[in-house]
């Protein structure tokens, strides 16, 4: 069993930060690609970023310069750093990680976090 646990959301104010963790536990033999998405209201899930094993990364354009990835592969954690937060960045946010479970490569699935909110708000 494999289970990504997202912490760090909440309410901010417009200009404000927040940094959310992920944090990966279970049979994991390795963690391939690690990411992060949301989900506004009444829109489609969409990319935010994602980060390769080797730290390759690339954003969605709405978040570039203001957003940050990056993951700490010896506690098996990504974080996103969040800066300049606007109204338009609030939804929840889930993480996901492609995740090899045995020595095995097809033994490799791709798994979600239960999602944290952020609400970016004056």
């Amino acid at each position: 069993q494999v289970q990504l646990v997202e912490s760090g959301g909440g309410l901010v104010q417009p200009g404000g930060s927040l940094r959310l963790s992920c944090v990966a536990s279970g049979t994991i033999f390795r963690i391939n690609g690690m990411g992060w998405y949301r989900q506004a209201p009444g829109k489609e899930r969409e990319l935010v970023v994602v980060i390769t094993s080797g730290g390759s990364t690339n954003y969605a354009d709405s978040v570039k310069d203001r957003f940050t990835i990056s993951r700490d592969n010896a506690k098996n954690t990504v974080y996103l750093q969040m800066s300049s937060l606007t109204p338009e960045d609030t939804a929840v946010y889930y993480c996901n990680a492609n995740i090899q479970r045995t020595w095995i490569r097809s033994s490799s699935d791709d798994y979600w976090g239960q999602g944290t909110q952020v609400t970016v708000s004056s």
